[in-house]
């Protein structure tokens, strides 16, 4: 049986031992390197072609979040599950819309984590399920927002009105506004929106209560979600 090759991306060397350890002890896995910080994963990432990154987020000179978004570039071909302790909702979203198939938290069980790399290497999805349910949730929000608000707005027009059917849709935004929504997808704050499009923060708040409003959604995550579901990013 070809084993599947994992790279570790972990900046706490106690972990990567205990990562590499389990790993080896099985017969499914080969490591074929560790990284200690997110530009040393991308560059490994080229040259060591793994099947499967174990990805932490918290690293240093570029997070995980970042390199999992560069090495999907460089690398689609490449399979990440993203192995950390970050369980807010921003960083959940961020680092399944820049390109990661797997999610585990640090404090699960190591057959677990075996599962979710092996699931991984074959092309699947694997969410450790306290995340998952967050994930349902968000999706589940959304779509009841959207069925709320297009119930409202039929009631309020009248029919031949010419009443939009994409009410609520990402088709329904101007360019800059996706510009933002996609910054929100990566998890940037109000201020790193501000700094990457050049533009002051109280237009980067216009242009976030313009989103929420135009896609029936309550929050900067169900927006994500929608943005995710709808293939913007």
């Amino acid at each position: 049986m070809k084993k599947v090759n994992v790279l570790i991306v972990e900046d706490n060397e106690l972990m990567r031992q205990g990562l590499r350890s389990v790993l080896e002890r099985s017969e499914e896995f080969c490591v074929v390197g560790e990284a200690e910080d997110g530009e040393e994963a991308v560059r490994l990432a080229q040259t060591l072609k793994p099947d499967v990154i174990v990805m932490d987020i918290g690293l240093p000179y570029k997070n995980g979040i970042e390199a999992t978004r560069d090495i999907k570039q460089n690398s689609p071909s490449v399979n990440i599950v993203m192995l950390t302790s970050h369980d807010n909702d921003d960083e959940i979203f961020a680092a399944l819309s820049a390109g990661a198939q797997g999610y585990c938290l640090k404090d699960c069980a190591s057959e677990r984590i075996k599962i979710a790399l092996s699931s991984v290497s074959q092309g699947a999805a694997w969410i450790d399920p306290r995340i998952a349910q967050k994930v349902l949730s968000a999706f589940e929000g959304g779509r009841k927002e959207k069925s709320e608000s297009e119930a409202e707005k039929s009631s309020s027009v009248a029919p031949g009105s010419g009443s939009s059917a994409a009410a609520g849709g990402l088709d329904t935004l101007s360019a800059r506004e996706k510009d933002v929504l996609r910054l929100m997808v990566d998890g940037a704050s109000n201020k790193e929106i501000s700094e990457k499009l050049i533009i002051s923060i109280s237009t980067v708040r216009t242009h976030v209560e313009h989103i929420l409003e135009k896609l029936a959604v309550t929050g900067r995550t169900q927006a994500a979600v929608k943005a995710m579901k709808e293939g913007l990013v």
